[in-house]
Protein backbone atom coordinates (compact mmCIF):
# COMPACT_ATOMS: atom_id res chain seq x y z
CA UNK A 1 0.00 0.00 0.00
CA UNK A 2 1.70 3.16 -1.22
CA UNK A 3 1.28 6.95 -1.10
CA UNK A 4 0.28 6.93 -4.74
CA UNK A 5 -2.49 4.48 -3.88
CA UNK A 6 -4.90 7.26 -2.88
CA UNK A 7 -4.80 8.81 -6.33
CA UNK A 8 -4.11 5.90 -8.63
CA UNK A 9 -6.41 3.28 -7.15
CA UNK A 10 -9.34 5.27 -8.50
CA UNK A 11 -8.10 5.52 -12.07
CA UNK A 12 -9.67 2.21 -12.98
CA UNK A 13 -13.03 2.79 -11.33
CA UNK A 14 -16.14 2.68 -13.48
CA UNK A 15 -18.25 5.82 -13.74
CA UNK A 16 -20.57 4.90 -16.60
CA UNK A 17 -23.62 4.64 -14.40
CA UNK A 18 -25.97 3.81 -17.27
CA UNK A 19 -24.17 0.52 -17.92
CA UNK A 20 -26.16 -2.61 -17.17
CA UNK A 21 -23.33 -5.15 -17.47
CA UNK A 22 -20.02 -4.98 -15.66
CA UNK A 23 -18.34 -6.00 -18.90
CA UNK A 24 -19.14 -2.51 -20.17
CA UNK A 25 -17.48 -0.54 -17.38
CA UNK A 26 -15.17 2.16 -18.71
CA UNK A 27 -12.58 3.92 -16.51
CA UNK A 28 -13.14 7.66 -16.78
CA UNK A 29 -12.02 9.44 -13.65
CA UNK A 30 -9.75 9.62 -10.63
CA UNK A 31 -12.04 11.46 -8.23
CA UNK A 32 -12.24 10.63 -4.51
CA UNK A 33 -13.70 7.41 -3.21
CA UNK A 34 -16.58 9.23 -1.58
CA UNK A 35 -17.62 10.65 -4.95
CA UNK A 36 -17.84 7.16 -6.38
CA UNK A 37 -20.47 6.25 -3.81
CA UNK A 38 -22.76 9.30 -3.99
CA UNK A 39 -25.81 7.57 -5.47
CA UNK A 40 -27.13 4.15 -6.42
CA UNK A 41 -25.85 4.30 -10.00
CA UNK A 42 -22.35 5.20 -8.94
CA UNK A 43 -22.34 2.51 -6.26
CA UNK A 44 -23.45 -0.09 -8.80
CA UNK A 45 -20.78 0.92 -11.29
CA UNK A 46 -18.01 1.04 -8.69
CA UNK A 47 -18.86 -2.35 -7.22
CA UNK A 48 -18.95 -3.66 -10.79
CA UNK A 49 -15.31 -2.64 -11.14
CA UNK A 50 -14.39 -5.16 -8.43
CA UNK A 51 -15.29 -7.98 -10.80
CA UNK A 52 -12.29 -7.03 -12.95
CA UNK A 53 -9.57 -6.07 -10.53
CA UNK A 54 -7.47 -7.59 -7.80
CA UNK A 55 -7.37 -11.31 -7.10
CA UNK A 56 -9.88 -12.37 -9.81
CA UNK A 57 -7.59 -10.85 -12.44
CA UNK A 58 -4.50 -12.46 -10.92
CA UNK A 59 -6.20 -15.83 -11.39
CA UNK A 60 -8.17 -15.49 -14.59
CA UNK A 61 -6.66 -12.99 -17.03
CA UNK A 62 -4.10 -14.13 -19.61
CA UNK A 63 -2.46 -10.76 -20.21
CA UNK A 64 0.82 -12.09 -21.64
CA UNK A 65 1.74 -14.46 -24.45
CA UNK A 66 4.73 -15.68 -22.46
CA UNK A 67 3.41 -16.27 -18.95
CA UNK A 68 0.00 -17.23 -17.65
CA UNK A 69 -1.99 -15.47 -14.93
CA UNK A 70 -0.02 -14.86 -11.77
CA UNK A 71 -1.84 -17.67 -9.95
CA UNK A 72 -0.56 -20.20 -12.50
CA UNK A 73 3.00 -19.75 -11.24
CA UNK A 74 2.11 -21.41 -7.92
CA UNK A 75 1.70 -24.73 -9.73
CA UNK A 76 5.26 -24.42 -11.04
CA UNK A 77 6.41 -25.05 -7.46
CA UNK A 78 5.30 -28.67 -7.88
CA UNK A 79 7.65 -29.25 -10.82
CA UNK A 80 4.73 -30.95 -12.61
CA UNK A 81 3.95 -27.99 -14.88
CA UNK A 82 6.42 -25.90 -16.81
CA UNK A 83 6.57 -22.70 -18.85
CA UNK A 84 8.41 -23.12 -22.15
CA UNK A 85 9.51 -19.48 -21.89
CA UNK A 86 10.95 -19.69 -18.37
CA UNK A 87 14.31 -18.41 -19.62
CA UNK A 88 12.64 -15.02 -19.91
CA UNK A 89 9.86 -15.46 -17.33
CA UNK A 90 12.29 -16.31 -14.59
CA UNK A 91 9.74 -16.32 -11.80
CA UNK A 92 8.56 -19.62 -13.34
CA UNK A 93 12.10 -21.00 -13.38
CA UNK A 94 12.83 -19.96 -9.80
CA UNK A 95 9.52 -21.47 -8.69
CA UNK A 96 10.09 -24.80 -10.42
CA UNK A 97 13.65 -25.01 -9.08
CA UNK A 98 12.58 -23.77 -5.60
CA UNK A 99 15.21 -21.00 -5.70
CA UNK A 100 13.01 -17.96 -5.08
CA UNK A 101 14.82 -17.30 -1.80
CA UNK A 102 18.01 -16.30 -3.62
CA UNK A 103 16.21 -14.27 -6.27
CA UNK A 104 13.83 -12.11 -4.23
CA UNK A 105 14.66 -8.89 -6.06
CA UNK A 106 14.24 -10.52 -9.46
CA UNK A 107 10.65 -11.55 -8.73
CA UNK A 108 9.66 -8.33 -6.96
CA UNK A 109 7.63 -7.17 -9.97
CA UNK A 110 5.32 -10.16 -9.66
CA UNK A 111 4.98 -9.64 -5.91
CA UNK A 112 4.24 -5.93 -6.41
CA UNK A 113 1.47 -6.75 -8.85
CA UNK A 114 -0.23 -9.21 -6.48
CA UNK A 115 0.10 -6.84 -3.53
CA UNK A 116 -0.92 -3.61 -5.26
CA UNK A 117 -3.83 -5.00 -7.25
CA UNK A 118 -5.33 -6.83 -4.29
CA UNK A 119 -5.03 -3.91 -1.88
CA UNK A 120 -6.50 -1.48 -4.41
CA UNK A 121 -9.55 -3.73 -4.68
CA UNK A 122 -9.74 -4.06 -0.90
CA UNK A 123 -9.64 -0.28 -0.49
CA UNK A 124 -12.50 0.17 -2.94
CA UNK A 125 -14.45 -2.52 -1.10
CA UNK A 126 -13.76 -0.85 2.25
CA UNK A 127 -15.13 2.41 0.88
CA UNK A 128 -18.21 0.64 -0.44
CA UNK A 129 -18.92 -0.85 2.97
CA UNK A 130 -18.56 2.63 4.46
CA UNK A 131 -20.67 4.61 1.97
CA UNK A 132 -23.25 2.24 0.48
CA UNK A 133 -25.32 2.02 3.70
CA UNK A 134 -25.76 5.82 3.54
CA UNK A 135 -27.11 5.86 -0.03
CA UNK A 136 -30.84 6.13 -0.64
CA UNK A 137 -31.67 3.12 -2.81
CA UNK A 138 -33.91 0.05 -2.89
CA UNK A 139 -33.10 -2.20 0.05
CA UNK A 140 -32.68 -5.33 -2.07
CA UNK A 141 -30.19 -3.52 -4.34
CA UNK A 142 -28.30 -2.18 -1.34
CA UNK A 143 -28.07 -5.64 0.21
CA UNK A 144 -26.87 -7.16 -3.05
CA UNK A 145 -24.15 -4.53 -3.48
CA UNK A 146 -23.02 -4.93 0.12
CA UNK A 147 -22.93 -8.71 -0.34
CA UNK A 148 -20.83 -8.42 -3.49
CA UNK A 149 -18.50 -5.94 -1.80
CA UNK A 150 -18.06 -8.26 1.20
CA UNK A 151 -17.36 -11.12 -1.18
CA UNK A 152 -14.64 -9.30 -3.08
CA UNK A 153 -12.93 -7.99 0.04
CA UNK A 154 -12.83 -11.55 1.37
CA UNK A 155 -11.71 -13.01 -1.97
CA UNK A 156 -8.77 -10.58 -2.19
CA UNK A 157 -7.70 -11.11 1.41
CA UNK A 158 -7.92 -14.89 0.89
CA UNK A 159 -5.57 -14.65 -2.09
CA UNK A 160 -3.14 -12.46 -0.14
CA UNK A 161 -3.03 -14.55 3.03
CA UNK A 162 -2.41 -17.76 1.07
CA UNK A 163 0.39 -16.03 -0.81
CA UNK A 164 2.19 -14.11 1.92
CA UNK A 165 0.89 -15.39 5.28
CA UNK A 166 0.56 -12.54 7.79
CA UNK A 167 -0.40 -9.34 5.96
CA UNK A 168 -1.57 -5.80 6.79
CA UNK A 169 -5.30 -5.86 7.58
CA UNK A 170 -7.46 -2.81 6.97
CA UNK A 171 -11.24 -2.47 7.09
CA UNK A 172 -11.44 1.29 6.50
CA UNK A 173 -10.68 3.08 3.22
CA UNK A 174 -7.56 5.16 2.66
CA UNK A 175 -8.91 8.36 1.15
CA UNK A 176 -6.57 11.19 2.15
CA UNK A 177 -2.87 11.65 2.77
CA UNK A 178 -3.71 11.80 6.48
CA UNK A 179 -4.80 8.17 6.50
CA UNK A 180 -2.32 5.61 7.83
CA UNK A 181 -1.10 3.81 4.74
CA UNK A 182 1.64 1.89 6.48
CA UNK A 183 0.35 -0.94 8.63
CA UNK A 184 2.08 -3.81 10.39
CA UNK A 185 1.43 -7.41 9.40
CA UNK A 186 -1.58 -9.04 11.04
CA UNK A 187 -1.41 -12.74 11.90
CA UNK A 188 -3.07 -15.07 9.40
CA UNK A 189 -5.69 -16.30 11.89
CA UNK A 190 -7.05 -12.77 12.35
CA UNK A 191 -7.14 -12.22 8.59
CA UNK A 192 -9.02 -15.49 8.14
CA UNK A 193 -11.53 -14.42 10.81
CA UNK A 194 -12.41 -11.33 8.76
CA UNK A 195 -12.63 -13.39 5.57
CA UNK A 196 -15.03 -15.82 7.23
CA UNK A 197 -17.18 -13.02 8.65
CA UNK A 198 -17.40 -11.27 5.27
CA UNK A 199 -18.36 -14.44 3.43
CA UNK A 200 -20.97 -15.44 6.01
CA UNK A 201 -22.63 -12.04 5.58
CA UNK A 202 -22.36 -12.36 1.79
CA UNK A 203 -24.14 -15.72 1.93
CA UNK A 204 -27.01 -14.07 3.79
CA UNK A 205 -27.22 -10.98 1.56
CA UNK A 206 -26.79 -12.40 -1.94
CA UNK A 207 -29.53 -13.96 -4.11
CA UNK A 208 -30.03 -17.73 -3.99
CA UNK A 209 -29.78 -18.36 -7.70
CA UNK A 210 -27.39 -19.92 -10.18
CA UNK A 211 -24.48 -17.86 -11.44
CA UNK A 212 -25.39 -18.03 -15.14
CA UNK A 213 -28.98 -17.08 -14.36
CA UNK A 214 -27.89 -14.08 -12.28
CA UNK A 215 -26.26 -12.09 -15.08
CA UNK A 216 -22.86 -13.53 -14.11
CA UNK A 217 -23.03 -11.70 -10.80
CA UNK A 218 -21.93 -13.17 -7.48
CA UNK A 219 -24.59 -15.29 -5.79
CA UNK A 220 -25.22 -16.83 -2.38
CA UNK A 221 -23.70 -20.03 -3.73
CA UNK A 222 -20.50 -18.39 -5.00
CA UNK A 223 -20.03 -16.94 -1.51
CA UNK A 224 -20.80 -20.29 0.15
CA UNK A 225 -18.39 -22.07 -2.21
CA UNK A 226 -15.61 -19.63 -1.32
CA UNK A 227 -16.43 -19.97 2.38
CA UNK A 228 -16.15 -23.76 2.08
CA UNK A 229 -12.78 -23.30 0.37
CA UNK A 230 -11.63 -20.94 3.15
CA UNK A 231 -12.64 -23.42 5.86
CA UNK A 232 -10.97 -26.31 4.02
CA UNK A 233 -7.75 -24.32 3.64
CA UNK A 234 -7.65 -23.90 7.44
CA UNK A 235 -8.58 -27.50 8.23
CA UNK A 236 -11.98 -26.53 9.70
CA UNK A 237 -13.63 -29.61 8.27
CA UNK A 238 -17.02 -29.56 10.01
CA UNK A 239 -17.56 -25.95 8.93
CA UNK A 240 -16.33 -26.74 5.41
CA UNK A 241 -18.87 -29.54 5.11
CA UNK A 242 -21.75 -27.26 6.14
CA UNK A 243 -20.75 -24.53 3.67
CA UNK A 244 -20.10 -26.98 0.83
CA UNK A 245 -23.49 -28.61 1.28
CA UNK A 246 -25.17 -25.24 0.77
CA UNK A 247 -23.79 -25.47 -2.78
CA UNK A 248 -24.41 -29.19 -3.16
CA UNK A 249 -28.10 -28.57 -2.42
CA UNK A 250 -28.35 -25.40 -4.51
CA UNK A 251 -29.72 -26.77 -7.77
CA UNK A 252 -26.35 -26.64 -9.52
CA UNK A 253 -25.37 -29.97 -11.01
CA UNK A 254 -22.63 -31.91 -12.75
CA UNK A 255 -22.54 -31.53 -16.52
CA UNK A 256 -23.25 -34.92 -18.06
CA UNK A 257 -21.55 -36.78 -20.91
CA UNK A 258 -23.65 -36.95 -24.06
CA UNK A 259 -20.87 -39.16 -25.39
CA UNK A 260 -17.23 -39.75 -24.49
CA UNK A 261 -15.91 -37.69 -27.39
CA UNK A 262 -16.55 -34.12 -28.46
CA UNK A 263 -19.87 -34.06 -26.58
CA UNK A 264 -18.35 -35.10 -23.27
CA UNK A 265 -18.99 -33.04 -20.16
CA UNK A 266 -15.46 -31.63 -20.35
CA UNK A 267 -15.89 -30.42 -23.91
CA UNK A 268 -19.28 -28.93 -23.10
CA UNK A 269 -17.75 -27.10 -20.15
CA UNK A 270 -14.95 -25.82 -22.35
CA UNK A 271 -17.30 -24.00 -24.69
CA UNK A 272 -20.61 -23.30 -22.94
CA UNK A 273 -21.98 -21.89 -19.68
CA UNK A 274 -23.37 -24.83 -17.71
CA UNK A 275 -25.16 -25.31 -14.39
CA UNK A 276 -21.89 -26.74 -13.11
CA UNK A 277 -20.29 -23.29 -12.94
CA UNK A 278 -20.59 -21.64 -9.51
CA UNK A 279 -18.40 -18.60 -10.23
CA UNK A 280 -16.58 -17.59 -13.40
CA UNK A 281 -14.91 -14.61 -15.03
CA UNK A 282 -16.99 -13.50 -18.01
CA UNK A 283 -15.22 -12.67 -21.27
CA UNK A 284 -16.62 -11.08 -24.41
CA UNK A 285 -15.12 -10.61 -27.88
CA UNK A 286 -15.96 -6.92 -28.22
CA UNK A 287 -15.93 -5.57 -24.65
CA UNK A 288 -13.44 -7.59 -22.63
CA UNK A 289 -11.72 -10.55 -24.26
CA UNK A 290 -9.65 -13.21 -22.51
CA UNK A 291 -6.55 -12.08 -24.42
CA UNK A 292 -3.94 -14.87 -24.85
CA UNK A 293 -5.82 -17.86 -23.39
CA UNK A 294 -6.32 -19.69 -26.75
CA UNK A 295 -2.59 -19.69 -27.47
CA UNK A 296 -1.84 -21.58 -24.25
CA UNK A 297 -3.50 -24.65 -25.78
CA UNK A 298 -0.46 -25.30 -28.03
CA UNK A 299 3.30 -24.96 -28.17
CA UNK A 300 5.32 -22.57 -30.31
CA UNK A 301 5.08 -24.68 -33.49
CA UNK A 302 1.37 -23.83 -33.74
CA UNK A 303 2.30 -20.45 -35.21
CA UNK A 304 2.48 -22.22 -38.58
CA UNK A 305 -1.06 -23.60 -38.22
CA UNK A 306 -3.00 -20.46 -37.22
CA UNK A 307 -2.91 -16.87 -38.45
CA UNK A 308 -4.97 -15.01 -35.83
CA UNK A 309 -2.21 -15.00 -33.17
CA UNK A 310 1.47 -14.27 -33.78
CA UNK A 311 2.76 -16.06 -30.68
CA UNK A 312 2.11 -19.49 -29.20
CA UNK A 313 3.90 -20.73 -26.09
CA UNK A 314 3.29 -23.64 -23.76
CA UNK A 315 3.19 -21.33 -20.75
CA UNK A 316 1.38 -23.83 -18.51
CA UNK A 317 2.23 -27.28 -19.78
CA UNK A 318 1.98 -30.58 -17.91
CA UNK A 319 5.01 -32.82 -17.68
CA UNK A 320 4.71 -36.41 -18.83
CA UNK A 321 5.08 -37.44 -15.20
CA UNK A 322 2.07 -35.36 -14.20
CA UNK A 323 -0.08 -37.00 -16.89
CA UNK A 324 0.48 -40.29 -15.07
CA UNK A 325 -1.87 -38.95 -12.41
CA UNK A 326 -4.60 -40.45 -14.61
CA UNK A 327 -5.39 -44.11 -15.07
CA UNK A 328 -5.31 -44.96 -18.78
CA UNK A 329 -9.10 -45.47 -18.73
CA UNK A 330 -9.83 -42.03 -17.27
CA UNK A 331 -11.80 -39.92 -19.75
CA UNK A 332 -9.90 -36.77 -18.81
CA UNK A 333 -6.61 -38.12 -20.20
CA UNK A 334 -8.11 -39.15 -23.53
CA UNK A 335 -7.28 -36.86 -26.49
CA UNK A 336 -9.39 -33.70 -26.77
CA UNK A 337 -10.72 -33.78 -23.22
CA UNK A 338 -8.34 -31.90 -20.93
CA UNK A 339 -5.27 -32.34 -23.14
CA UNK A 340 -4.39 -32.99 -26.79
CA UNK A 341 -1.44 -33.91 -28.97
CA UNK A 342 -2.69 -33.28 -32.51
CA UNK A 343 -4.94 -30.73 -34.21
CA UNK A 344 -5.89 -30.18 -37.86
CA UNK A 345 -6.95 -26.69 -38.90
CA UNK A 346 -10.30 -27.31 -40.69
CA UNK A 347 -9.84 -24.19 -42.85
CA UNK A 348 -6.38 -24.98 -44.21
CA UNK A 349 -5.69 -28.62 -43.41
CA UNK A 350 -2.47 -27.65 -41.62
CA UNK A 351 -1.60 -29.98 -38.78
CA UNK A 352 -0.16 -29.27 -35.35
CA UNK A 353 1.32 -32.31 -33.63
CA UNK A 354 3.48 -32.62 -30.54
CA UNK A 355 4.90 -35.24 -28.21
CA UNK A 356 4.22 -32.76 -25.40
CA UNK A 357 0.60 -32.39 -24.35
CA UNK A 358 -1.16 -29.18 -25.21
CA UNK A 359 -4.03 -27.98 -23.03
CA UNK A 360 -7.29 -28.68 -24.85
CA UNK A 361 -9.24 -27.18 -21.95
CA UNK A 362 -7.98 -23.74 -23.08
CA UNK A 363 -8.81 -24.32 -26.75
CA UNK A 364 -11.11 -21.66 -28.24
CA UNK A 365 -11.90 -22.57 -31.84
CA UNK A 366 -13.69 -19.37 -32.79
CA UNK A 367 -10.84 -17.21 -31.51
CA UNK A 368 -8.13 -19.28 -33.19
CA UNK A 369 -9.86 -19.72 -36.56
CA UNK A 370 -11.96 -16.59 -36.99
CA UNK A 371 -11.95 -13.69 -34.55
CA UNK A 372 -8.62 -13.59 -32.73
CA UNK A 373 -10.66 -12.73 -29.62
CA UNK A 374 -10.89 -15.11 -26.66
CA UNK A 375 -14.42 -15.53 -25.32
CA UNK A 376 -14.09 -18.64 -23.13
CA UNK A 377 -15.09 -17.75 -19.55
CA UNK A 378 -12.69 -18.66 -16.77
CA UNK A 379 -14.15 -20.96 -14.09
CA UNK A 380 -13.10 -20.14 -10.55
CA UNK A 381 -15.42 -22.69 -8.94
CA UNK A 382 -17.30 -25.65 -10.39
CA UNK A 383 -19.85 -27.95 -8.76
CA UNK A 384 -17.46 -30.95 -8.55
CA UNK A 385 -15.33 -28.93 -6.13
CA UNK A 386 -18.31 -28.53 -3.79
CA UNK A 387 -18.81 -32.31 -3.93
CA UNK A 388 -15.14 -33.02 -3.22
CA UNK A 389 -14.91 -30.52 -0.37
CA UNK A 390 -18.05 -31.96 1.19
CA UNK A 391 -16.76 -35.52 0.79
CA UNK A 392 -13.37 -34.81 2.35
CA UNK A 393 -14.78 -32.60 5.09
CA UNK A 394 -17.48 -35.09 6.15
CA UNK A 395 -14.91 -37.89 6.37
CA UNK A 396 -12.34 -35.79 8.23
CA UNK A 397 -14.89 -34.54 10.75
CA UNK A 398 -16.51 -37.93 11.28
CA UNK A 399 -16.36 -41.04 9.14
CA UNK A 400 -16.73 -42.32 5.59
CA UNK A 401 -20.50 -42.11 5.33
CA UNK A 402 -22.66 -43.08 2.37
CA UNK A 403 -23.21 -39.35 1.80
CA UNK A 404 -19.48 -38.60 1.61
CA UNK A 405 -18.83 -41.62 -0.61
CA UNK A 406 -21.68 -40.62 -2.89
CA UNK A 407 -20.27 -37.14 -3.43
CA UNK A 408 -16.83 -38.45 -4.40
CA UNK A 409 -18.44 -41.18 -6.51
CA UNK A 410 -20.23 -38.62 -8.69
CA UNK A 411 -16.94 -37.05 -9.77
CA UNK A 412 -15.28 -40.41 -10.36
CA UNK A 413 -18.20 -41.82 -12.33
CA UNK A 414 -18.26 -38.96 -14.81
CA UNK A 415 -14.63 -39.57 -15.71
CA UNK A 416 -15.05 -43.34 -15.98
CA UNK A 417 -15.04 -44.96 -19.43
CA UNK A 418 -15.97 -48.49 -18.33
CA UNK A 419 -19.64 -47.94 -17.45
CA UNK A 420 -19.13 -47.98 -13.69
CA UNK A 421 -22.00 -46.16 -12.02
CA UNK A 422 -22.17 -43.76 -9.10
CA UNK A 423 -23.65 -46.62 -7.06
CA UNK A 424 -20.70 -48.88 -7.97
CA UNK A 425 -18.16 -46.29 -6.83
CA UNK A 426 -20.14 -45.43 -3.70
CA UNK A 427 -20.13 -49.05 -2.59
CA UNK A 428 -16.37 -49.36 -3.15
CA UNK A 429 -15.51 -46.10 -1.42
CA UNK A 430 -17.51 -46.84 1.70
CA UNK A 431 -15.13 -49.68 2.47
CA UNK A 432 -12.11 -47.37 2.76
CA UNK A 433 -10.58 -46.07 5.97
CA UNK A 434 -10.86 -42.33 6.59
CA UNK A 435 -7.21 -41.79 5.62
CA UNK A 436 -7.48 -43.71 2.37
CA UNK A 437 -10.80 -42.10 1.51
CA UNK A 438 -9.35 -38.62 2.04
CA UNK A 439 -6.41 -39.52 -0.20
CA UNK A 440 -8.92 -40.51 -2.88
CA UNK A 441 -10.45 -37.04 -2.52
CA UNK A 442 -7.01 -35.47 -2.92
CA UNK A 443 -6.29 -37.59 -6.00
CA UNK A 444 -9.59 -36.67 -7.57
CA UNK A 445 -8.85 -32.98 -7.01
CA UNK A 446 -5.51 -33.45 -8.77
CA UNK A 447 -7.29 -35.06 -11.73
CA UNK A 448 -10.29 -32.73 -11.93
CA UNK A 449 -8.68 -29.30 -11.41
CA UNK A 450 -5.10 -29.41 -12.74
CA UNK A 451 -5.75 -26.55 -15.16
CA UNK A 452 -7.48 -24.19 -12.70
CA UNK A 453 -4.47 -23.48 -10.44
CA UNK A 454 -5.70 -25.26 -7.30
CA UNK A 455 -2.92 -27.80 -6.87
CA UNK A 456 -0.57 -25.73 -4.74
CA UNK A 457 -3.34 -24.63 -2.37
CA UNK A 458 -4.10 -28.29 -1.68
CA UNK A 459 -0.43 -29.09 -1.08
CA UNK A 460 -0.10 -26.03 1.16
CA UNK A 461 -3.10 -26.95 3.32
CA UNK A 462 -2.34 -30.69 3.64
CA UNK A 463 1.45 -30.30 3.90
CA UNK A 464 1.60 -33.48 1.80
CA UNK A 465 3.18 -33.76 -1.65
CA UNK A 466 1.74 -36.05 -4.35
CA UNK A 467 4.44 -38.29 -5.76
CA UNK A 468 3.19 -39.36 -9.19
CA UNK A 469 4.66 -42.56 -10.57
CA UNK A 470 6.84 -42.20 -13.66
CA UNK A 471 6.08 -45.74 -14.79
CA UNK A 472 2.60 -46.71 -13.59
CA UNK A 473 -0.36 -44.64 -14.80
CA UNK A 474 -2.75 -43.68 -12.02
CA UNK A 475 -0.41 -44.47 -9.12
CA UNK A 476 0.04 -41.61 -6.63
CA UNK A 477 1.64 -41.66 -3.19
CA UNK A 478 1.63 -38.81 -0.67
CA UNK A 479 4.67 -37.89 1.41
CA UNK A 480 5.33 -35.06 3.90
CA UNK A 481 5.93 -31.87 1.94
CA UNK A 482 9.04 -30.58 3.69
CA UNK A 483 11.95 -32.67 2.49
CA UNK A 484 10.07 -34.08 -0.50
CA UNK A 485 11.39 -33.75 -4.05
CA UNK A 486 9.18 -31.92 -6.53
CA UNK A 487 8.71 -33.08 -10.12
CA UNK A 488 11.95 -31.33 -11.09
CA UNK A 489 13.99 -32.91 -8.30
CA UNK A 490 14.17 -29.80 -6.10
CA UNK A 491 13.68 -30.34 -2.36
CA UNK A 492 10.98 -28.44 -0.48
CA UNK A 493 12.04 -26.22 2.41
CA UNK A 494 9.87 -24.54 5.05
CA UNK A 495 10.43 -21.19 3.34
CA UNK A 496 8.89 -22.51 0.12
CA UNK A 497 5.42 -22.38 1.69
CA UNK A 498 5.07 -18.60 1.27
CA UNK A 499 6.10 -16.02 -1.29
CA UNK A 500 8.34 -13.11 -0.32
CA UNK A 501 6.93 -9.68 0.28
CA UNK A 502 8.43 -7.40 -2.34
CA UNK A 503 11.56 -5.57 -1.15
CA UNK A 504 10.03 -2.48 -2.77
CA UNK A 505 7.07 -2.71 -0.42
CA UNK A 506 9.29 -3.23 2.62
CA UNK A 507 11.34 -0.19 1.63
CA UNK A 508 8.18 1.92 1.45
CA UNK A 509 6.77 0.57 4.70
CA UNK A 510 9.38 -0.04 7.40
CA UNK A 511 6.74 -1.71 9.59
CA UNK A 512 6.79 -4.74 7.32
CA UNK A 513 9.08 -7.71 7.87
CA UNK A 514 10.20 -10.25 5.28
CA UNK A 515 9.08 -13.88 5.25
CA UNK A 516 11.67 -16.24 6.65
CA UNK A 517 14.30 -17.54 4.24
CA UNK A 518 14.20 -14.66 1.75
CA UNK A 519 17.03 -12.19 1.33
Amino acid sequence: MKNKLIILLLAGLAMTTSCKKFLEEDPQSNLSLEYYYKNAGQAEATVNSLYRRGAPQRISFASSAYIGPTASVNTMLTGYFTNSYEGQERVCLFSRELTRQNNTNLISGTMNTIWDDSYKAINIANAGLKYIPEINMAENVKNRLLGETKFFRAFNYFYLVKTFGAIPLSTTPNETLKDDLYLERTDAATVYALIEADLKEAVELLPATKFAQNGHRITKYAAAMTLANVYLQQGKFADAAVAAKIVVNSGHSMTTNSDLGMNSAYNRLRSTDMDEVIYAQEYDATINSGSWWPTYAFNSSAVSVFDKYAIFERVFGPTKQFLNVYDTKDLRIQPNQFFHWKYTNPNTGKVWESTEAGVWYYFDEQALLTTGKATKDWNFYRYPEALLIAAEAIAKSGSVTAEAAGYLAQVKARANTENKTVADFTSELQGLSVDNFVKECWIERLREFPLEFKMWDDILRTKMFPVISTTEAGKIDFVPLIGAKNGSGAIFKESDLLWPISPDEIQRNNKLTQNEGYN
